[in-house]
């Protein structure tokens, strides 16, 4: 593993590279980390430099200096993340990469790619967004109201108590009452390595965390000429696949897909059909 320096002083992002050519940078979900895109890795490190991160508060990186996490601040980790690969930018045999980034996040790794759009509307290849939600909870709320009905409280009690693993299945069971199905993972092994990568978080970065998925007010992808690919499980909460939905619809070449016999974890489950679909986008990106 490589590790950058956080631009806050706060502590240090650890990263892994595989492989050479166009950097593709994952960007896992909430309480995971960047083992979670193993499939992945695998599968693309023959033909492009596959950077994967643990994002502040998850994996290696794990906690930072910082009180409060957002998006906002995920998203400049990123940025950095990105202006180290063009700095580094030598591959293994001694040429140059060749190429803007190309970006894949998963549920919070897609907020963050989102918020790195909406600044850098072309600056990107092209973007995977999976199991992509643009915020939580995954309905509008009248403005200002957030603060008013925020589980923050709630969860941070649970933490106390019982502790990331318990407080993740509850979430977990909150969301399952709503899809009537196994919503994080059809597979019970990706579920089992999914708690297992909860368990590594400590209380206070889970509340982080959470706090950062929760406050986070989507930006407008208007204009956003990134081309854009999103995917769901067929399992994934509606309220979050119609969000996946506008997504497509709001960036200037998007398009969205739905996997059978996937849940959230829509990577992990059926990784052979994400691979040749992601593959397929890839290749039909314009040289850039």
């Amino acid at each position: 593993m490589a590790t950058l320096p956080l631009a806050d002083d706060s502590g240090s992002l650890w990263y892994d590279e595989y492989g050479d050519g166009r950097p593709l940078v994952f960007v896992h979900g909430g309480w995971m980390n960047g083992r979670s895109w193993r499939p992945q890795i695998d599968h693309f490190a023959d033909e492009f430099r596959v950077v994967t991160i643990d994002v502040r508060g998850h994996g290696n990186t794990g906690a930072t200096d910082r009180t409060r996490y957002s998006i906002e601040l995920f998203a400049d980790d990123l940025e950095r993340l990105l202006a180290r690969l063009e700095a580094d930018g030598t591959r293994r045999d001694g040429a140059r990469d060749d190429g803007a980034p190309i970006l894949c996040g998963l549920s919070l790794g897609s907020m963050v790619v989102q918020e790195f759009l909406s600044r850098h509307p072309d600056r990107a290849a092209g973007a995977i967004l999976a199991g992509a939600v643009r915020s939580m909870p995954p309905v509008g709320l009248p403005a200002g109201m957030k603060p008013l009905v925020s589980p923050t409280p709630a969860v941070s009690t649970s933490l106390s108590m019982a502790g990331p693993r318990t407080t993740f299945r509850s979430l977990l069971y909150s969301i399952r009452a709503t899809t009537g199905g196994p919503w994080l993972s059809v597979d019970p092994a990706v579920r089992s390595t999914a708690m297992d990568a909860v368990g590594e978080i400590s209380s206070a970065e889970f509340r982080k965390v959470f706090d950062a998925l929760f406050r986070y007010e989507p930006p407008s992808l208007t204009g956003v000429s990134t081309p854009t690919l999103v995917v769901h499980g067929e399992q994934e909460a509606q309220p979050v696949v119609r969000q996946g939905e506008r997504i497509a619809a709001a960036v200037d070449d998007g398009r969205h897909l739905t996997l059978g016999d996937a849940g959230h974890l829509v990577n992990q489950d059926r990784p052979r059909a994400f691979n040749d679909i992601g593959e397929k986008f890839l290749g039909g990106l314009a040289a850039v």
